[in-house]
């Protein structure tokens, strides 16, 4: 047979996943790369499969992938796995599914298990029309402005996060989307899987008494008729925050009060508070 790149998707969780064509692929192969060989050693445990195995992970990408493509072109068949669900879905395997395509390589996709496809059905967000956004930026200026360039996207937004920053980003979203319904998916297709529906903020509150752990999936309903409609009147809102000045709270506070009485995003009540006529 001619040398091929064989894009494997393992489970994202319970090994019984798998499906049998996967499997198959797993033994016929002359090698595999996966991101974690530790991970994907489990799985080939439960399956008796001994096909070779090496790391192929975003560490040694840029070193690795010309001798993978090499082998390929050799007249290899190299099957790809990544650490979970489908490879090139914010992983390194993107880097050699590209680079075999520039070598006009055969790539073959194998279906199978997907976090983002998963969360999405269980969310009971609307399904059809989603963004994925992969992991959102780690800086919270970064990350407020890329969530409000979205802000107007009739569609569920879709993103991964790591249990370390779950929290910060849940904030952020609590003041750019205060309204909007957000579902947290974790541990999918495990024993403990859990999928919590709410706003950004009763979710938050919800986090304060344990330690996030796992790797999360986190969605965002699109916005609703009300959120599109025309803005408040930026003299009502400056009236409203001068007077809950008076009454001692401080600018940042005001400004905050009346974005949640008037179901706006802090930063559009910022603005609007600025506004002069």
């Amino acid at each position: 047979e001619r040398g091929r790149l064989v894009v494997c998707a393992t489970p994202i969780g319970n090994l019984g996943d798998v499906t049998l064509r996967v499997l198959d692929a797993l033994r016929a192969a002359d090698v595999i790369q996966a991101e974690d060989t530790r991970t994907t050693r489990k799985l080939l445990s439960r399956y008796d499969i001994h096909t070779p195995l090496e790391a192929y992970h975003a560490r040694n990408a840029a070193a690795r992938t010309a001798g993978v493509v090499t082998r390929i072109a050799d007249g290899a068949v190299v099957a790809l796995v990544s650490d979970a669900g489908t490879p090139g879905i914010s992983d390194p395997g993107a880097r050699l599914v590209d680079a075999c395509i520039s070598e006009s390589l055969p790539v073959e996709v194998l279906p199978g298990s997907s976090a983002i496809i998963t969360a999405l059905v269980a969310s009971g967000l609307p399904t059809d029309a989603f963004y994925f956004g992969g992991f959102p930026p780690r800086k919270p200026g970064q990350r407020r402005r890329t969530l409000e360039g979205l802000a107007e996207l009739r569609a569920t937004l879709v993103f991964y996060e790591s249990p370390r920053r779950v929290a910060e980003t849940l904030s952020t979203i609590a003041e750019v989307f205060p309204r909007r319904r957000v579902v947290l998916a974790r541990e999918l297709t495990k024993l403990y899987e859990e999928v919590l529906r709410g706003t950004a903020e009763t979710l938050m509150a919800g986090l304060l008494d344990r330690e996030p752990k796992g790797e999360y999936v986190l969605l965002v309903g699109p916005p609703d008729s009300s959120e599109t409609a025309e803005a408040p009147d930026p003299d009502r809102v400056r009236s409203r925050v001068a007077e809950l000045m008076e009454d001692g709270l401080t600018t940042s506070e005001a400004v905050r009060r009346v974005a949640s009485e008037m179901g706006l995003p802090r930063n559009v009540a910022y603005e609007l508070a600025r506004v002069r006529r």
